[in-house]
């Protein structure tokens, strides 16, 4: 067989080439344990209690990712003399940008104090896991290509925009793969357009959109808008997270005060518990499983809190959730009077009632406040044109650049109608 065939949800089919040694090394990357490890873990973490058919993987994402680099390069080919050995390191880094991730996606991060690129970019370099031994056999600079692709420092620069800008394959993956797993049609834009409208400016090493795609492009941008708003801030994903965080408060200061908590011992779960700091052997270790596993073991925990958070996280009785639509002089009043009567009911505030913000840079739709190598750039005119930054060429992408805030409360339903009360006496 000359090729390796996989059937996708958003692509159709995805074929990788292995009558050449580049496709034969993407198939051995696929196959490594590390690559592997992204079916155990969720696209989109905990959106599943809301959105039940996003049971997707970073597997697929990861190969969705490969396959649109896959096609932009070979189009951008067609115009443009790209280094082979680059093209090989962009395709590769398209494939492995998600492996440091770790459980539920970005849901452990904080609690771990992690970012993913990191792992990803010891995981490429490293001698020790398989993924590092396959590209050192392949090539002495391809390890290090991928990872200064990832880091944000690989010239040229146009390349590495492919894996890593505000239109990147990455995000184009996952809105398209995101939508259609959710049911939401809010992440459908014209990705064949955008592909075909892709450039290259040589003279300052950029990527850019022609002219002729700079209205798929704002489609695509406020895709992303309506799934950050319906999607990736759904009360109830952000509910499921909350329980999930407290779940694993608990667990570590139970475990920190030498209290009676069950762990799979001689693992790297139990390091995680003790607060310390995984190498990237053990983070590698760790997935969705298991998490899921040991929240099962501590639905029966002598600790009622534990218990009880379990139980509520298993069986999806999840917090209620209110937006604090109101001025915000009169929002420590609501506050402390939510707090009080989360606390008259017998729940520890330290889990049970938890206010959930969201407003940084992260949660720009669009910005120009980042470096020059993320930002969008598109052809203005036709026939005398210049590149421009997008939004000093679209008003509806100007619209975009406010940034989007949120700030909501959770708390046990067991106290809803109360707080219900309470909240619509402020309103």
């Amino acid at each position: 067989m000359s090729e390796r065939i996989y059937r996708d949800s958003v692509h159709n089919i995805i074929r990788l080439k292995t009558d050449s040694e580049e496709g034969k090394l993407l198939v051995r990357l696929i196959d490594t344990a590390e690559f592997q490890r992204l079916r155990r873990i969720r696209q989109l973490g905990l959106a599943h209690f809301a959105y039940q058919g996003a049971e997707h993987s970073r597997f697929t994402h990861s190969l969705g990712v490969l396959h649109l680099a896959t096609r932009i390069l070979a189009k951008l080919q067609i115009t443009y003399k790209l280094d082979k050995n680059d093209v090989t390191a962009v395709r590769v880094a398209a494939l492995l940008h998600d492996i440091g991730h770790g459980a539920f996606s970005h849901v452990i991060e904080p609690i771990q104090n992690f970012h993913h690129e990191t792992f990803t970019i010891e995981a490429v370099l490293s001698k020790e896991t398989e993924i590092g031994k396959l590209l050192n056999a392949y090539s002495s600079e391809v390890s290090e290509k991928v990872a200064s692709i990832i880091r944000g420092d690989f010239q040229p620069m146009a390349l590495a925009q492919l894996v890593s800008s505000q239109l990147d394959v990455d995000r184009m993956d996952y809105l398209l793969r995101d939508s259609l797993m959710t049911g939401a049609k809010y992440g459908i834009y014209d990705l064949e357009w955008i592909i075909k409208s892709l450039e290259i400016d040589e003279e300052n090493d950029r990527l850019y959109v022609s002219a002729r795609g700079m209205y798929a492009v704002e489609d695509y941008l406020q895709a992303r808008y309506y799934m950050f708003r319906q999607v990736y801030f759904h009360r109830t994903l952000r509910s499921a997270e909350v329980i999930l965080r407290s779940i694993l408060k608990r667990a570590l200061e139970l475990f920190e005060m030498g209290q009676d908590i069950w762990f799979a011992k001689g693992t790297a779960f139990e390091k995680f518990l003790g607060g310390k700091e995984l190498d990237l052997y053990e983070h590698l270790q760790l997935d969705d499983t298991d998490i899921l596993f040991h929240i099962k073991q501590w639905q029966n925990s002598e600790d009622k809190i534990l218990a009880d958070l379990s139980k509520r996280f298993l069986h999806r009785r999840l917090f209620k959730v209110f937006d604090l639509d109101m001025p915000e002089n009169e929002r420590d009043e609501f506050l402390n009077a939510a707090k009080k009567i989360v606390e008259d009911d017998g729940f520890d505030l330290e889990y049970y009632f938890i206010e959930d913000k969201a407003g940084d840079i992260t949660y720009y739709f669009y910005t120009k406040d980042v470096e020059p190598k993320n930002l969008i750039y598109v052809e203005e005119g036709f026939s005398q044109s210049t590149i421009k930054e997008i939004s000093e060429v679209s008003s509806a992408v100007r619209g975009l650049q406010q940034n989007y805030q949120i700030h909501r409360v959770c708390f046990p339903p067991e106290v809803k109608e109360k707080i219900s009360s309470l909240y619509h006496r402020k309103m």
